[in-house]
């Protein structure tokens, strides 16, 4: 009687219904975004791989997207990922690594379906928006209390690698710079989560608790470019709020203090980060020997990127060639590092500046920025600290640059700012 149930002839008109009814599209959409996330969490590539595609599809299984069509193209967010992916393929007149560029030209290409799959899929509900974020959020907790327990069971070799400038890797293996800033998402968006109308008393409290957990998480582990993400992001929401709510922000203001001083003067952790942080500076002030310290050759890079940035200031480099290029400015000035330990920009400012000149920085700064001039977006506070967030840790690395960091950037603009911006342009997007 089951397999009979399964036939063709049963499953064709059921599939045929839900195409009719979008909820062909709009399921498909909620698993890309599942496994998008399962994906980033837990360092599953092919999850990571497949959920841009799955959501492109879900577009196109809209039985109204032509009616979306015009909704997408007057969709600025849309429009912000698109001109950062012009970027690229434009540069082909002046660009000289034609193997990273061709490479580049398609790595990219979420910056132009992942907005496409979010304008013109039918929309999640507010439910299943819900929750996913409660998955993000919870699971997030669940990974940085568990990365803690490693922590723990061997706290003097944590504390010699954040010595040494390293870091405690993560339960799932995700890189510690997206890790800690994963975190302080969770950390942020627990907030606005658990205010949600309809929720029950219950889940208000689990997602409250997942939001300590995650930002005690980030303090214990000490992660500096996470933290300093937080810091910063609430650092901007107190002064957005200064206005609109000066209680409320001076009330922010003393949490943020209590929390720092609380971690400095009770985790051995940060202080030993705040220490070799210190002595790291230091070496690159003194004119030392930097090739063991990190921070160091990070500021030697800046100051190398910023000598290209001069020399090529309107147009940049090429945004594939600028590792050729910082390269080639180390042979020139090394600053006592071994051909080894040459690194990369580690700013996604400075990164845009190189490889594209002020024209790339401008388009970067107006894909973070543009969405908090917008009312409609500015009021929604996970889109708030989204940006904010990773604004702020775009200051320490070069974030898009990694594939981990460049799909987590993708999947949440799309999921928050994209999706958002359709809400407020269209509000009978959802069948």
């Amino acid at each position: 009687m089951l397999f009979s149930e399964l036939h063709p002839s049963f499953i064709l008109p059921v599939l045929a219904r839900w195409y009719r009814n979008g909820y062909l599209s709009q399921y498909l959409l909620l698993v890309a975004c599942l496994g998008g996330m399962v994906g980033l969490l837990f360092t599953a590539r092919a999850f990571v791989a497949l959920a841009p595609v799955a959501a492109v599809i879900a577009a196109g299984l809209n039985p109204n997207v032509r009616r979306e069509i015009p909704h997408w193209l007057r969709n600025r967010s849309a429009l912000r990922l698109a001109a950062l992916y012009l970027l690229m393929p434009f540069s082909w007149w002046y660009t000289q690594d034609w193997p990273i560029w061709r490479h580049e030209v398609y790595r990219q290409l979420p910056l132009i379906g992942v907005p496409l799959a979010f304008s013109l899929a039918v929309p999640l509900t507010r439910c299943q928006r819900m929750g996913l974020g409660g998955f993000f959020v919870g699971t997030t907790a669940l990974l940085g209390a568990a990365t803690v327990g490693r922590y723990l069971l061997d706290q003097q070799a944590a504390q010699d690698l954040i010595r040494v400038g390293q870091n405690v890797p993560s339960v799932s293996g995700i890189f510690h710079i997206h890790f800690g800033i994963l975190l302080a998402l969770a950390a942020f968006f627990a907030v606005p989560l658990s205010r949600e109308p309809n929720l029950g008393k219950a889940p208000r409290w689990l997602l409250l608790t997942a939001g300590v957990i995650a930002v005690s998480s980030l303090h214990v582990l000490a992660y500096r470019t996470g933290l300093m993400a937080f810091y910063l992001a609430l650092g901007a929401v107190v002064l957005l709020l200064l206005k609109r709510k000066p209680l409320l922000a001076l009330g922010l203001v003393a949490l943020g203090v209590l929390l720092a001083a609380g971690a400095y003067y009770n985790l051995e952790s940060v202080q030993e980060r705040v220490s070799s942080t210190l002595y790291d500076l230091e070496q690159f002030q003194r004119g030392h020997d930097i090739n063991q310290f990190s921070l160091s050759r990070r500021l030697a890079a800046w100051q190398n990127a910023l000598t290209l940035a001069k020399r090529h200031p309107w147009l940049g480099v090429a945004p594939a060639d600028v590792r050729q290029a910082l390269m080639e400015q180390f042979s020139w000035r090394s600053y006592g590092l071994k051909p080894e330990n040459w690194v990369m920009v580690h700013n996604q400012y400075l990164h845009y500046l190189v490889g594209s000149g002020v024209l790339g920085l401008a388009v970067w700064l107006w894909v973070l920025i543009g969405p908090l001039v917008q009312p409609s977006l500015r009021r929604n506070p996970y889109v708030r600290y989204f940006l904010l967030t990773f604004g702020a840790a775009a200051l320490a690395d070069s974030l898009l640059e990694l594939q981990i960091g460049f799909n987590l950037f993708a999947f949440l603009y799309g999921f928050l700012v994209v999706a958002a911006e359709r809400r407020a342009q269209n509000h009978n997007a959802t069948l």
